[in-house]
């Protein structure tokens, strides 16, 4: 493995996979100014054709009055990963999808997190557990 860029190995990214779960509740908003979420610590943006797309804790979208319509709990796989790995995201997907876990996933430069309703958050942690090799 080349430390700066992740594993590639799905067979080791499978076995070292271990999941942890964040604490509290997040949620996913659309914003058209970037701006307008200014002093509250956004998990994820993206700028998407539309609007601006973030991930932040459900108390600072409720301070802010923004709009959702999921809640969900982030799960981080530990794993360092690399953005060129083949694989990780289906297996997993897969496995929770099985399940009847939906999942939005983002992969950051070092670790894969997955965003689950914040109902299913145990049993997709004992799916994402049983995923190891």
């Amino acid at each position: 493995m080349d430390k700066a860029n992740g594993e590639t190995s799905l067979q080791t990214l499978l076995k070292n996979i271990e999941p942890i779960q964040q604490s509290g509740e997040f949620v996913f908003c659309s914003l058209p100014d970037i701006d307008l979420a200014k002093g509250h610590d956004a998990i994820m943006c993206f700028k998407e054709e539309e609007a601006y797309t973030l991930i932040l804790a459900k108390q600072s979208a409720d301070e802010l009055g923004l709009h959702y319509s999921f809640i969900a709990g982030w799960i981080t796989l530990s794993v360092h990963s690399s953005l060129e790995a083949v694989g990780l995201t289906a297996a997993f997907s897969k496995a929770l999808s099985d399940n009847g876990i939906s999942s939005n996933v983002v992969a950051a430069f070092y670790h894969d997190h997955i965003f689950v309703n914040i109902q299913d958050v145990g049993k997709a942690m004992k799916v994402l557990q049983s995923v190891s090799l």
